[in-house]
Parts: C-alpha cells; structure tokens; sequence
C-alpha cells in the first residue's frame, strides 16, 4: 500500500517537473521568434496615467 503511494507521487512529481520544463522551453522559444520578428525596440506603457490635471480652485 505504501509503496503504491510512493509511486503514484514520484509519478505526479515527474509530470510536474516535466510540465514545467515544456512551459520554458515553449515560453523561451515563443520570446526568440517575437524577437526576430518585431526586432528590439522596448514595448508601449501598458495603461499610460493620463495627465495631472492641477485644480486651482479654492472652496
């Protein structure tokens, strides 16, 4: 019974460790071809702050 336990873990670690592994190298490989094709130029703000708008009224 135990032992079972033991393999159904080892099991559930390896696919974790294997996931992981296949997500950065997917993930790397997705980056290198972004790069390629949009060059290197930094990207847009995401949400820009629109600009201060100074309230010079006195209440």
């Amino acid at each position: 019974m135990l032992r079972e336990i033991g393999m159904i873990l080892l099991v559930l670690i390896a696919v974790v460790i294997f996931g992981n592994l296949w997500f950065h190298l997917v993930d790397s490989a997705l980056e290198r071809i972004k790069r390629l094709l949009t060059g290197r130029k930094e990207p847009p703000a995401w949400h820009p702050l629109p600009a201060e708008e100074e309230d010079n009224h006195d209440d």
